[in-house]
């Protein structure tokens, strides 16, 4: 009898066993989906996961989201899709280093901000605010990947990167390596970035950098990237994420510059004080007013009451469109215009 020729997904299997670290999550071994699904004979299923974010609706919409700055006007300020871009690349490079499973790593790195609000953590504190069980942007893109994407159906992801994207934040570690080198390199990335963007903005210089953390970790966004990859790389070989002492002291410590200096930076974040009170309105408005929302949301509102659709519709929004929403619903138009 002869041997049947392995297809090109079984042919990347074999690969997988054979240059992996026994520390990897193999795709084979996947604890697979919620619906059955058939194997695909060219790409694994983390292969097929990552394909599945980049194609969503609510990936797209991230080019529009707020990263730090609010709907900045400079074709060069980070948003959410660049912000998920930079850490799907700087978890790649881990990952590689580390023999991990790439294609896990990037799908978990595509999806781990699908949920995020308009107008970034300003939009996330208001719904928290709202909702009567609160609101948490990590347990949203778990949301949106099994519940709202596809028209109700979601996209039906493996175990392993819905753990992952669960998990990027706080609290519990992801159950794979891969998941839990996301929250390093969403740290890595959002940190090295934002200083990045305020530097442009004028709101710091280079210079106001603490000059402690700069001898630990550079005194550019290159060598600041690379001393804490680096760093990760070298203390993670045994299925354990970590960095050095000293490297996590000084980005412990370049942390808490960027929230007195940034974070909290009342010229920075002038804009973000406004952000509650249209939040509020557009939620009140569709908690009204449910019969105005999508087809999709209305069915939300049936199976998940009323709040938890106007969550869902205002979380995914871009920021231009909550603002022209708004403006539409609550601001007086001249007599005559079209509406």
């Amino acid at each position: 009898m002869e041997n049947r020729a392995l297809s090109i997904r079984e042919e990347t299997q074999r690969i997988e066993r054979e240059i992996l670290s026994p520390y990897a999550a193999l795709s084979e071994n996947t604890r697979g989906r919620v619906r059955e699904a058939a194997e695909c004979p060219i790409r694994t299923p983390y292969q097929r996961d990552r394909d599945k974010v980049i194609h969503c609706k609510a990936f797209r919409r991230l080019k529009h989201k707020t990263q730090v700055f609010l709907s900045p006007e400079g074709d060069h300020y980070r948003t959410r899709l660049t912000h998920t871009l930079e850490v799907a690349q700087i978890a790649r490079t881990i990952a590689r280093a580390l023999r991990l499973n790439e294609d896990l790593t990037e799908a978990v790195a595509l999806g781990h901000d699908l949920g995020h609000t308009p107008f970034g953590h300003a939009g996330e504190r208001a719904l928290n605010r709202l909702m009567p069980n609160g609101f948490r942007h990590y347990e949203q893109s778990v949301r949106v990947v099994e519940r709202l994407e596809n028209d109700g159906r979601g996209l039906n992801l493996t175990f392993e990167v819905r753990d992952g994207i669960r998990c990027h934040t706080t609290g519990q570690e992801a159950r794979t390596m891969e998941g839990r080198i996301i929250r390093w390199a969403d740290k890595i990335a959002y940190m090295n970035h934002d200083i990045d963007d305020a530097i442009r903005a004028g709101v710091i210089r280079e210079s106001d950098i603490p000059r402690d953390i700069t001898a630990v970790l550079g005194d550019t966004k290159n060598k600041r990237i690379t001393t804490m990859v680096t760093s990760l790389i070298r203390n993670s070989p045994a299925g354990v994420v970590n960095m050095d002492a000293d490297v996590l002291e000084a980005y412990d410590a370049l942390h808490e510059f960027m929230y007195e200096a940034v974070y909290l930076n009342d010229y920075a974040k002038r804009e973000e004080k406004k952000v509650p009170h249209l939040i509020e309105s557009l939620f009140g408005y569709y908690v009204r007013h449910p019969d105005r929302l999508p087809e999709s949301m209305r069915e939300i509102a049936e199976a998940d009451g009323k709040e938890q659709a106007a969550c869902d519709y205002i979380a995914g929004m871009t920021d231009r469109f909550a603002v022209d929403l708004y403006s539409n619903l609550f601001i007086p138009k001249a007599w005559g215009t079209p509406v």
